[in-house]
């Protein structure tokens, strides 16, 4: 059952596939990160329409480490519940040991996301988002800061959900180039309480004139208290960019946590 409902989903991201990888090319370039999604609405990378209800908050530490070459990243991720359908997102990254010698933040982005679409009534989950970062980085993780906003679609098939991201930015240093970034994922529920995840990502980088990234993802995300989801995961780049091997790990907390009240009934003999 499960394979029918993945082959559905899958063959509609089979032609995007393609036509990214025609358009990508060779490149060596610093990974910015960006703005990054908090679970547990999101893949990797990719964003859920869905969004925390009002009031509710999501807290996330990750690390990565990243090979050839070879430096760690750690990432400090926020989101919030303004309304049911409103989320304010923060992403604050810091690099560990590249070049074997430089540490130092990049720069902080933060941004909103708006649901405009529900799936339940249009068949399909809809959202904007507009984001920014501030020039706040060491200079060799910054763009001197950055604007711009994406699309997000998401689609339940059966067990499985199928996100699709189309952003666009202008970095803050007038001689960058604007970035592009697409981002699919699917995320199928093995069960209650584990996902697993799939995801391609890639972007035009800011001193690329083309996509110059494209970068396959796996893992799973396990929900292990009502409060507390663990993520996963492992990318291999499919170009010739580095860094060309990561290895995920996250842990996402919600707040406040609501324990669930289970009703005794008593039957009168």
């Amino acid at each position: 059952m499960f394979f029918c409902y993945f082959l559905e989903v899958a063959k509609y991201l089979l032609l995007v596939i393609l036509i990214v990888l025609s358009l990508n090319e060779d490149a060596q370039s610093f990974d910015i990160t960006g703005l990054q999604p908090t679970a547990p609405y999101s893949v990797f990378s990719t964003f859920s329409a869905e969004s925390l209800s009002k009031g509710k908050a999501a807290f996330s530490t990750d690390a990565e480490i990243l090979l050839d070459p070879d430096f760690y990243r750690f990432l400090f991720k926020s989101a919030y519940g303004i309304t049911d359908n409103l989320e304010f997102n923060m992403t604050i990254p810091y690099v560990h040991k590249w070049a074997d010698t430089m540490d130092g933040f990049e720069d902080i982005a933060v941004g909103f996301k708006h649901r405009i679409f529900d799936e339940a009534r249009y068949g399909l989950s809809v959202a904007y988002i507009l984001n920014a970062s501030l020039p706040s980085g060491r200079d060799e993780f910054s763009t001197d800061g950055r604007f711009g906003g994406g699309l997000i679609f998401s689609k339940r098939v059966g067990p499985v959900k199928g996100h699709a991201n189309f952003f666009y930015e202008i970095p803050g240093k007038g001689s960058f180039e604007e970035e592009l970034i697409f981002g699919a994922g699917l995320d199928f529920s093995a069960s209650h309480n584990v996902k697993i995840l799939a995801e391609l990502y890639s972007k035009k980088s800011h001193d690329s004139e083309k996509f110059d990234s494209l970068e396959g993802r796996i893992g799973y995300r396990i929900k292990a208290a009502d409060m507390l989801y663990t993520t996963l995961g492992a990318g291999f780049e499919l170009k010739d960019k580095s860094p060309e091997y990561r290895i995920i790990f996250s842990m996402t907390f919600l707040y406040p946590y609501e324990k669930k009240v289970i009703k005794k009934i008593y039957e009168e003999e």
